[in-house]
């Protein structure tokens, strides 16, 4: 097999070939071997870039050479790597005696800058382990260059223009670990994640926005008392709006609560028509499959006792808050609803009236700034499928990083 590079030429052929197929500048290719299923390319750089790392001077004196090997793009089929000669110099001007500074690829890394981006680019479309493979490197090495590149992009996300944000926990895998996430309701950008899910998780992130003298209007959250608390002493200007599909949730919790009870109080005919309809219970009316009999299994429940027809009515009005044209019709709407549940004389619809009762300022503030935690919901549904593709994450940081990306995400999340 020949030795010689099939496109070596002169200075002026091998530097344009470097620049333009390996992205490489500076450097002039001396000669390139084929071994194997690679290809080696030796270089040398231009005397213009044989200047003291420290001061820049090129002044210098050479006091040897030290042979580097990067792995670069491949070429075709070929894996490619570049064998740089690196001067060592002594800086008549500052008497430092050290290597110049190369610039083929970051400080202790083994691959080039083209290279990384090439597996960047190969990320967006292929996981990590596809990439690897592909590339003939380790895995480690695909996470290295990803995470340098998020750590480098998004490590902090920037807080001055946040106006409306929502705050909630997500599950991130086995036994029931749990972040909290900060959510930038304008962009979809998460703003922080914070180990655990309690209120203290979130100091951090209440420190670097007041750094950033962002103006936050109003905050998306569910009725915790930790999450209000904090809100209120670190956001006192913000307006605190409770998400509605946590009020609905809270009271669907109600809901099967009541269920589970008259179960038990039921004759065993009673049960036969109890059993089974918990989640028709909580499906919403249009959903319910006719094809499937789910409408008469419901009201032949809801027939069946009193109280439980009493509390899946006043579900479905509970709905209603959110429906209405204006704030004064939302008050009054709500204030009756919780009126006719304390009335009912039904133990969990009396507690639920007074939970609403107590919270009737956050709920109605959806008026003024209809937010919720919805959209985490959809980060979360994104991250479960990452997790997934990653067969789990286990580097913390990495997680995070990958986290803070997830909203410039335009592609299948695979990588």
């Amino acid at each position: 097999m020949r030795s010689e590079f099939p496109f070596q030429g002169g200075a002026g052929m091998s530097s344009a070939l470097l620049y333009h197929v390996m992205a490489v500048r500076g450097y002039r290719l001396t000669k390139a071997e084929p071994v194997g299923v690679g290809l080696l390319l030796f270089v040398e750089p231009f005397p213009y870039r044989v200047r003291c790392a420290c001061c820049g001077s090129r002044d210098v004196m050479r006091r040897g050479s030290k042979q580097r090997w990067f792995r670069a793009l491949p070429v075709g089929t070929r894996l490619t790597w570049i064998v740089a000669t690196i001067p060592r110099v002594e800086c008549v001007e500052c008497g430092v005696v050290r290597q110049i500074n190369h610039g083929l690829a970051a400080p202790r890394r083994t691959f080039t800058h083209a290279f990384a981006r090439y597996a960047l680019e190969l990320s967006r479309r292929m996981t990590i382990q596809d990439v690897a493979r592909h590339l003939a490197i380790s895995w480690d090495v695909i996470k290295e260059i990803q995470k340098e590149h998020l750590r480098r992009h998004y490590a902090r996300p920037k807080l001055k223009h946040v106006r409306e944000i929502a705050i909630d926990e997500i599950c991130i895998g086995r036994g029931h670990r749990y972040v909290t996430v900060v959510l930038d309701l304008d962009r979809g950008a998460i703003l922080f994640v914070g180990q655990g899910k309690k209120a203290e998780s979130l100091r951090p992130f209440w420190r670097r926005l007041k750094g950033s003298k962002a103006k936050i209007k109003a905050v998306a959250i569910d009725m915790s008392a930790a999450y209000i608390n904090a809100v209120t002493e670190n956001l006192p200007n913000a307006a605190i709006v409770f998400d509605r599909f946590h009020v609905v949730k809270l009271m669907n919790e109600k809901l099967t609560v009541l269920r589970r009870e008259l179960y038990h109080e039921a004759t065993a005919q009673q049960k036969q028509v109890l059993k089974g309809v918990r989640w028709l219970l909580l499906k919403h009316p249009d959903n319910l499959d006719a094809a499937r009999d789910e409408v008469g299994r419901l009201y032949a429940a809801l027939r069946l006792n009193e109280s439980l027809a009493t509390a899946y009515y006043l579900k479905e009005e509970l709905r209603q808050i959110w429906e209405q044209p204006d704030k004064r019709h939302a008050r009054r709407a709500l204030r009756s609803w919780y009126h006719q549940a304390r009335a009912s004389g039904i133990r969990v619809l009396k507690e639920m009236a007074n939970t609403l009762a107590a919270h009737e300022y956050g709920i109605l503030a959806w008026y003024d700034h209809p937010i919720s935690t919805g959209p985490l919901e959809g980060t979360n549904n994104k991250t479960k499928t990452m997790q997934r593709q990653h067969y789990g994450l286990r580097d913390q940081e990495f997680f995070t990083l990958k986290l803070y990306a997830l909203h410039e995400t335009r592609y299948a999340l695979i990588g």
